[in-house]
């Protein structure tokens, strides 16, 4: 079953999408884009997976899900390790 926030949190995401492509040739003067971007990229298709859950292959999809979960959050880190050493490196 898909409750209404699975909903909603996709809805928001993929407005967020949409910024994103949108956007891109600023984005990519951020440090290390690509991390960030393919970070949110797996967070997103963790919430696609978490609505198709609610249609077919509950387990796998639930468990497909909870991996990109777990790997956007391990870019998150990476990308806000590679950010902020970079600038404690200055003093």
């Amino acid at each position: 079953m898909i409750q209404q926030n699975e909903i909603i949190v996709l809805v928001l995401g993929i407005g967020v999408l949409i910024f994103v492509l949108n956007n891109r040739q600023k984005l990519l003067l951020v440090p290390a884009s690509q991390i960030l971007i393919w970070g949110f990229s797996l967070i997103l298709a963790g919430w696609i997976l978490t609505v198709m859950k609610g249609f077919f292959w509950k387990d796998f999809l639930k468990l497909a899900a909870h991996f990109c979960y777990a790997a956007s959050s391990l870019l998150m880190t990476a990308w806000c390790w590679k950010v902020f050493k970079s600038g404690k490196d200055k003093r």
